[in-house]
């Protein structure tokens, strides 16, 4: 795919890892956010899918999860108290998961239009595949009517980020059952659910894509991410 960017324009490191543990995509986090702030590497996109897992932010509320310990080992899922923002979620296959490792001071040093511009992204890329999505006032994340199809947590250090969304596309949805999502009663859905039957790789490049656009920078693809996006090129 040839670039159109300017040789100014910010550049952002997109990195495909397909299905990795928890812990391991934590320590990826951590390492390229120390690298981020060093100036070492440019802004980075994590995207990924996990095992099983529930996560709960520095504002989570235990009773938020559902399950004891033993029945969330019996049904396969990890457990991780995290230092994100916002309260319980679950990550799982069939789930998009992104890590911006951006350094906002390149950008607009105000986190509430980062996580504006994460939304934003993702409702642009799901407009793609014509779901109409937006936002909820006072409540953070992606929207289909009242149903949560992306959820938003993030961190900010020295103003780089970490952590990030995590886009419903395919996703076996029965295992939200086990928390209160985000703190809220509100239904979950995803893509599939609501009639798309894209691919991982294929909604993967089109974020990819979109966080270009809403954040100005250059997107620079691993191999099998160019691949997915040069096939939507031709399209």
């Amino acid at each position: 795919m040839p670039s159109t960017a300017s040789p100014s324009m910010r550049k952002c490191q997109v990195r495909e890892l397909g299905l990795i543990d928890y812990g391991r995509a934590l320590e990826m986090q951590k390492e390229l956010t120390g690298a981020r702030k060093e100036g070492l590497i440019p802004d980075q996109l994590l995207l990924l899918e996990h095992p099983h897992v529930i996560t709960m932010g520095r504002n989570g509320r235990a009773e938020n999860v559902l399950a004891g310990e033993d029945v969330m080992a019996r049904a396969g899922i990890s457990f991780y108290p995290i230092d994100r923002g916002g309260d319980v979620t679950y990550h799982g296959p069939g789930q998009l998961v992104g890590y911006p490792i951006f350094d906002l001071r390149e950008w607009k040093r105000d986190v509430g239009a980062y996580v504006r511009g994460v939304e934003q992204a993702i409702i642009d890329a799901l407009a793609e595949f014509g779901i109409s999505a937006g936002r909820i006032p006072k409540l953070t994340g992606v929207w289909v009517g009242e149903r949560k199809i992306a959820a938003i947590g993030v961190h900010l250090s020295r103003w780089v980020t970490s952590h990030g969304f995590a886009l419903n596309v395919n996703t076996d949805l029965s295992y939200f059952q086990y928390i209160v999502p985000c703190g809220l009663t509100k239904p979950v859905t995803s893509m599939a659910a609501l009639g798309v039957r894209a691919g991982l790789p294929e909604v993967a490049a089109t974020v990819a894509a979109c966080f270009g656009r809403v954040f100005d920078c250059e997107m620079l693809y691993d191999a099998p991410m160019l691949a997915a996006a040069e096939r939507e090129s031709l399209k």
